[in-house]
């Protein structure tokens, strides 16, 4: 897949006319700031990210402010616990969330010794008679840990062994994340005080732990953030989402290990096929929740009649959560392309507009795509009487997946 750069005032009066119009279908009342400036470094593989996340945590001076759905009890959370302990026993403040129920599977104990080490926790959502039953679907998916209040890493990493690249086959992950530097990090703190607020009932004074580290403009990329919620009218991360579909005009390269994309994420790809636009899905052939996998074929069909092309991962469980706009702008994070994320999950993206870290993510996503076998048509509608049913059963349920 070849990097396409092309550009033109006409083009650029489409892509406006376009935004337009769009803005005017969407009608949500918060729009992100973009914050200029900014550094951003990718890390393509989990061992990378690992590594440079630990070497980081290793610097910090006063606070190290840390969200995660999952943190497992492995070599890599094991790791990940020393770390913090360390950063406590040199005098630096240690806050972290952690999803009640993405740690359900890791020992109370590990949690505990955190704590009486100093590390201050809040589990995000525990269960409660009086938070009904819903409480079980209001999870925090987002990867964040910010440290001094200067630097950020997030991603699609979890804390553990597969995401790390250390589990062995056919359990590893690929995943990706990144890093950022800046004035944007101090929007990710504000986001880390309110969620850390919703669930002990009062604002942390995070400003008085950060310790200025020099100039905070240190790069060339604009980032805006994304943070979405059940707790929001309307859904600011699958906005972002078709904003960004809707203002392609040559490109648009997505890898998410879970897609349900639903009417209007569809609706949009479509249009961008038929005003020119290449599309390509990069899926997982394995997927550790079979039934999302099974549902996500459902939608294969109507795509690909339309000239969307789709590939799914074989070698790894596919885990990245990134689209890439016209090879400039790239929307990556803790989303994936699917209802829970859209309107369940608390999540976080960055929308990134860089050439220099698009043309790093598009080569990244053209190894992903090498390494994948692409779906065709003829091929997907002969799959069995039996999978077709399956699909429109699983169908059924595909709001609560």
């Amino acid at each position: 897949m070849k990097h396409q750069t092309h550009g033109n005032r006409f083009r650029n009066r489409k892509r406006l006319a376009r935004f337009i119009t769009l803005l005017k279908r969407i009608r949500t009342s918060r729009f992100p700031i973009t914050y200029r400036r900014n550094r951003v470094v990718l890390y393509p593989d989990g061992a990378q990210f690992f590594h440079t996340l630990f070497a980081a945590i290793r610097t910090a001076q006063s606070c190290l402010f840390l969200e995660y759905y999952l943190i497992r009890n492995d070599r890599t959370g094991t790791s990940f616990a020393a770390e913090l302990v360390a950063a406590v026993q040199r005098g630096v403040r240690v806050m972290l969330i952690y999803d009640y129920i993405g740690c359900m599977d890791t020992p109370s104990s590990y949690f505990k010794s955190l704590a009486q080490s100093g590390v201050k926790l809040v589990p995000f959502n525990v269960p409660s008679f009086r938070r009904g039953i819903g409480w079980f679907d209001r999870r925090d998916h987002r990867k964040m840990t910010i440290i001094d209040g200067s630097l950020a890493f997030l991603g699609g990493c979890n804390i553990g062994d597969e995401y790390a690249g250390l589990a062995e086959m056919p359990h590893r992950f690929r995943d990706v994340g990144f890093s950022i530097a800046g004035a944007v990090v101090q929007e990710l703190v504000q986001n880390f005080g309110e969620t850390w607020q919703m669930e002990r009932g009062t604002l942390p004074d995070l400003q008085s732990a950060i310790v200025a580290r020099g100039d905070r403009r240190q790069g060339q990329a604009r980032v805006a953030i994304v943070s979405g919620g059940p707790h929001h009218r309307a859904s600011y991360i699958r906005s972002a989402f078709l904003w960004n579909i809707a203002t392609a005009s040559e490109e648009i390269l997505v890898a998410t290990p879970y897609f349900v994309p639903g009417p209007r994420i569809t609706r949009y790809l479509l249009r961008a096929v038929r005003r020119g636009v290449r599309v390509c899905l990069l899926l997982p052939s394995r997927s550790d929740v079979p039934l999302v996998r099974l549902l996500g074929r459902s939608f294969y069909s109507a795509l690909m009649i339309k000239g969307v092309e789709i590939y799914e991962l074989e070698s790894e469980i596919l885990h990245s959560k990134v689209m890439l706009i016209d090879g400039e702008r790239t929307v990556i994070g803790s989303a994936n392309l699917d209802q829970r994320s859209f309107h369940r999950n608390f999540e976080i993206n960055a929308v990134i507009d860089s050439r220099t870290f698009g043309k790093q993510i598009h080569r990244m996503l053209e190894k992903q795509f090498a390494d994948s076998r692409r779906i065709l048509l003829e091929d997907h509608e002969r799959r069995g009487v039996g999978a077709k049913l399956v699909e429109r059963v699983v169908n059924l349920f595909s709001w609560f997946l």
